[in-house]
């Protein structure tokens, strides 16, 4: 494997808008056989059902690149941040499933760039809360934080192989809340 330098970077205008809209989760493995085009998957042969979860403004996703001169390897910590407001139990009930499994997840951002999370060896619901606040602007709400560690950083996924494909039943929250 060539590891030198292939290409240079410009400085990009100041438009950027940071944060992510949704997460996707899917069962390890479910994309089967992939096919990748300049390092992107842009073709799978599996039929996975997503299971999406609209988020805004409080969740991230950042990748951590672990390179050591002394062992020669190289490996990306993943950890995706979620904030789901509102308290109930259907939420909660899913949270469950979702610290005792290891999914993986595809996230999309505000540019409609979506990265899958967690491919090869799921992530990992290692924190979160549950909390109601204290004050009437507080989260009463979940967070829950995941970890991925992977040979590779977050891939990027054509977009369609997601919002096209089986999408799982969606909880809405506030269809009981009672203002």
């Amino acid at each position: 494997m060539a590891c030198n330098v292939s290409k240079g970077r410009v400085l990009p205008c100041k438009g950027a808008y940071g944060g992510i809209k949704a997460a996707y989760f899917y069962t390890l493995g479910g994309l089967g056989g992939l096919t990748y085009t300049d390092g992107k998957i842009t073709a799978i042969s599996g039929s996975p059902t997503f299971y999406e979860y609209d988020v805004k403004n409080t969740s991230s996703l950042e990748t951590t690149i672990n390179s050591s001169r002394e062992t020669g390897t190289t490996f990306y910590e993943q950890t995706l941040n979620l904030t789901l407001t509102y308290l109930d139990n259907d939420t909660q009930e899913q949270i469950k499933l979702l610290a005792w499994d290891r999914p993986s997840v595809v996230v999309e951002d505000y540019y409609n760039n979506f990265f899958v999370c967690g491919l090869d060896n799921g992530m990992e619901l290692n924190s979160g809360t549950i909390g109601t606040g204290t004050q009437p602007a507080d989260l009463s709400g979940f967070t829950m934080t995941f970890v991925g560690q992977e040979v590779d950083p977050a891939i990027f996924i054509t977009g369609s192989l997601v919002t096209g494909a089986t999408q799982g039943a969606k909880i809405d929250p506030t269809s009981a809340v009672v203002p």
